[in-house]
């Protein structure tokens, strides 16, 4: 029996980001987008598992695609709600520590990495996210770019911190500015939480 994935609980109130992201917008985002990726990527595993019983090799290929997709939506998310944080949790508060040497070490300040990580971002053309990654074989952080929903696992990265640029995380407030929404959702990044993955992801 394919393992049954669920959508994962929020941390936070679905208003707890505003002003940068409304509650309308979260609504949408997580119980539409989300739990759809959720739903479908359960969907694949039961065809892909039906198809593999019956030894139907067709069947099996067919099925990874959706796999693939929205396997990737429901891992980009996950990653996404915890690295954001409400400012009156800590959201914005810049990262410290090792992971603030590595950032200097690789981009030259926070700030440098911040614009340059907004560029490549706001650069993708259509859907897609924005990653700040570790290369556990370079022992160094990159930022990389994924079109729709690819995991970063695809580029042989350990994901840290991911901003989603598709339309649905932003149009509804934003429009069509997207270089807007990337300047405003560093105010709620929690910078915590990316300090976690990276240390743990020096460890693993």
């Amino acid at each position: 029996m394919a393992k049954k994935y669920e959508l994962p609980k929020l941390p936070y109130e679905l208003n707890a980001l505003e002003p940068v992201i409304s509650s309308q917008i979260m609504d949408l985002h997580y119980n539409k987008h989300h739990l759809a990726y959720v739903n479908n990527l359960n969907a694949a595993l039961e065809k892909y598992e039906e198809a593999q019983n019956k030894g139907d090799l067709d069947g099996m290929i067919s099925a990874q695609g959706a796999i693939k997709f929205n396997g990737g939506g429901h891992i980009n998310h996950s990653i996404f709600w915890t690295n954001l944080a409400p400012i009156s949790q800590g959201g914005g508060e810049p990262p410290k520590g090792a992971l603030l040497e590595a950032i200097n070490k690789e981009f030259g300040s926070l700030d440098a990495f911040i614009q340059e990580f907004s560029a490549q971002t706001g650069a993708i053309q259509g859907s897609g996210w924005g990653w700040l990654g570790y290369n556990k074989k370079r022992k160094r952080l990159e930022i990389a770019v994924c079109p729709n929903q690819d995991p970063l696992v695809l580029q042989n990265l350990i994901p840290l911190l991911g901003i989603d640029v598709w339309e649905h995380a932003y149009y509804l407030q934003y429009k069509n500015v997207r270089p807007d929404y990337l300047k405003n959702i560093w105010k709620i990044i929690n910078w915590k939480n990316v300090e976690e993955r990276y240390a743990k992801a020096q460890s693993a």
